[in-house]
């Protein structure tokens, strides 16, 4: 039953985006950077990473944990890397072929010009990497709000989801719905 005096879903959900957006502006560009650093290097530790031959990341936005020297690393290493293209109101997934195969796309986010790697061909992904908002312990995730991973993360059947964020994003409640799709592991 719902709560009255509770706000509605979506009021919770902005609530929660101005207050992270409040966090992150109390840290400047290196302290970020920082730790950035120290989350990719964490990232790098596990497992799942090291054995993942096919791997979905993202290229950062300014206010993001910057993933370029994971995205970097695994392409040296030879492995599979696929960033998403903003296609109209989905992410169609595109192979990274290197830094300059980078173009601007929609929201000024670096997207690959690389071959569109197909849905059909998505359980050969094993690890996701997934940025947010925020996150919280069970999983869930808070994203901007324009639903672009809520509608691709089930098509993600057999990838392991690593959520990715800032120590100050990792929570201990986001406002979830029952079809939202949580990460397995949150790396912060």
């Amino acid at each position: 039953m719902n709560d009255p005096t509770r706000p509605p879903l979506w009021e919770r959900k902005s609530l929660l985006r101005k207050y992270i957006r409040a966090q992150k502006r109390q840290y400047d560009v290196a302290q970020l950077e920082t730790m950035s650093t120290e989350i990719t290097n964490r990232v790098l530790a596990l497992a799942s990473w090291q054995e993942a031959g096919t791997l979905l990341l993202y290229y950062p936005l300014a206010d993001e944990v910057d993933v370029r020297p994971l995205i970097k690393d695994a392409y040296k290493n030879g492995k599979k890397v696929l960033l998403p293209v903003v296609k109209g109101d989905e992410l169609e997934l595109h192979l990274y072929e290197g830094e300059s195969s980078l173009r601007e796309g929609a929201f000024g986010i670096m997207e690959p010009t690389g071959p569109l790697f197909a849905p059909e061909n998505y359980d050969e992904i094993q690890l996701a990497i997934i940025p947010g908002m925020a996150f919280d312990r069970a999983g869930h995730r808070l994203g901007r709000g324009k639903g672009y991973y809520d509608r691709l993360l089930p098509q993600l059947k057999t990838a392991r989801l690593t959520g990715i964020c800032f120590p100050f994003q990792l929570l201990d409640e986001v406002p979830a719905e029952v079809h939202d799709i949580p990460v397995h592991e949150v790396v912060a």
